[in-house]
C-alpha cells in the first residue's frame, strides 16, 4: 500500500522536522475513555497559526515526496499512486474564487470535519491535524458529506474518489445515506485525523450535530461510523508521509501539537476497541512474520488489523507462552526471548486466527 523503499529514504527526511517531544506522553498511562481525555490535556497544548498559516504549514506539511517525488501538493483527495493527476504547485493555482468547476484547476482547503459542524470557530477552523490541502472541484464533491464505504457510487474522479450511497453491509453496515469515500491509500490516513479531531475537541464535541457523531464527548462517533473509521485505521497502517507530517505541524514554528494516533496507533484500540466486521482473509494477508528463519532469539509480527493475541506453539503441539492484548509500535509486534526450535505462532483478532510457521537457529 505504502512504498517501503520511499519510507527508507524518507526516515532521515522526517528527522529535519522534529520527533516526539521527550515525556510528551508521558502522563498517557491509563485506558478506554480515560486514555483518550489524558491525550486531550496533551495535545490541547497548541498554537493557532491562522486560517492563512494553513498554506505556509502545507508547504512542509504536504509536499509529494512519497509518489512523484516531484515537490508538488499531496491531495488525499486527486492523489493517484500509479497514474496520472493533478499536480499543483504551492502559490499557482491557489483559490482565488474563480474556476473550480472540473478537477486540476484551482485548491484550497479542506475540513475533514466541516467547518459548519464547529460554526467556523476558532481553533477548529485553522487546526492542520484535519484541515487538508485539497482540489477545489473534489472538495466540493464531498461538500459536508460523512466518510463511508460507496456502494453505488454517483461520482467519481480521476483517482478513484468516489460519492455515492453508503454500503449497508460488512464493516459499514448500519448507514443507508450519502458517503464520500477516499482512495484506500489514504482510508487510513483520513481515520486518524478524525479520530484527533474527536480527542482534541473532547471538551466541545459532545455539543456538535454531524450524521457521523453521536453526541457525547466519550464514544463521539455513532456506531457504523466508529466501526468503519476503527476499519480503515487497521487496514491502512501508519505511513511515513503522515509521520513527515505529523512532525511538520508539532514543530514550535508551527501548531505544536501532535495526533497521538500517528506516534502510536495502539491508542486507536486502547480507546475504541477492535472494529468488528474483519473476515479471516483479512488476517491472513495482513500478517507477516519476519525475519523467518530467525537467528537473533527474537521476531517481529507485521499486522494491518489489531492482534489481540500471540500464542507460540512447539512443534509437538505444546503452548510455549501466550501474549494477550500485545502492544504494538507502529504496527509492529515483537516477540523476544526464543530459544532455538521449531514452532506455531498463532495469531489471533476476534474470532479469527491464523496460524504461522516459525524457525528460530
Amino acid at each position: 500500500m505504502k512504498n517501503n523503499l520511499i519510507v527508507i529514504l524518507l526516515c532521515s527526511f522526517s528527522i529535519c522536522f522534529g520527533q516526539i517531544p521527550a515525556g510528551y506522553y508521558n502522563t498517557a498511562t491509563g485506558s478506554g475513555y480515560t486514555l483518550k481525555t489524558q491525550l486531550f490535556n496533551i495535545i490541547k497544548v497548541s498554537n493557532d497559526r491562522g486560517y492563512s498559516g494553513l498554506y505556509t504549514t502545507y508547504l512542509t506539511s504536504d509536499i509529494d515526496s512519497f509518489y512523484e517525488n516531484d515537490g508538488t501538493m499531496l491531495d488525499m483527495y486527486s492523489e493517484n499512486p500509479t497514474g496520472p493527476e493533478c499536480a499543483f504547485t504551492y502559490g499557482v493555482g491557489q483559490d482565488d474564487g474563480t474556476q473550480g468547476s472540473n478537477e486540476c484547476e484551482r485548491y484550497n482547503r479542506e475540513h475533514l470535519v466541516p467547518q459548519s459542524v464547529f460554526g467556523a470557530q476558532t481553533p477548529m477552523f485553522s487546526d492542520a491535524h484535519f484541515v487538508v490541502p485539497a482540489d477545489k472541484f473534489v472538495n466540493a464533491q464531498r461538500g459536508d458529506l460523512p466518510f463511508g464505504r460507496v456502494g453505488n457510487a454517483n461520482w467519481t474522479g480521476t483517482n478513484g474518489t468516489k460519492r455515492g450511497s453508503n454500503l449497508n453491509s460488512g464493516y459499514s453496515a448500519g448507514y443507508n445515506g450519502t458517503v464520500f469515500e477516499p482512495i484506500n491509500e489514504f482510508k487510513g490516513d483520513i481515520a486518524r485525523c478524525l479520530l484527533y479531531f474527536a480527542t482534541r475537541y473532547e471538551d466541545l464535541v459532545g455539543s456538535y450535530s454531524y450524521e457521523m457523531f453521536n453526541g457525547t464527548s466519550t464514544q463521539v462517533f455513532t456506531q457504523p461510523f466508529l466501526n468503519i473509521l476503527l476499519t480503515w485505521n487497521a487496514l491502512d497502517p501508519v505511513s511515513q508521509r503522515e509521520i513527515v507530517r505529523n512532525n511538520a505541524i508539532g514543530t514550535n514554528a508551527r501548531q505544536r501539537n501532535r495526533n497521538p494516533f500517528i506516534d502510536n496507533n495502539s491508542y486507536v484500540t486502547s480507546i475504541w476497541g477492535s472494529p468488528l466486521g474483519i473476515s479471516q482473509f483479512d488476517l491472513i494477508n495482513s500478517t507477516q512474520v519476519f525475519p523467518n528463519p530467525t537467528t537473533t532469539n527474537s521476531v517481529q509480527i507485521s499486522a494491518t488489523i489489531p492482534i489481540e493475541s500471540i500464542s507460540l506453539i512447539s512443534i509437538n503441539g505444546q503452548l510455549i507462552k501466550t501474549i494477550t492484548n500485545p502492544v504494538a509500535v507502529q504496527n509492529i509486534y515483537t516477540l523476544d526471548q526464543l530459544t532455538q526450535g521449531f514452532y506455531l505462532l498463532r495469531i489471533t483478532s476476534g474470532e479469527f486466527s491464523t496460524t504461522k510457521k516459525l524457525i528460530v537457529e
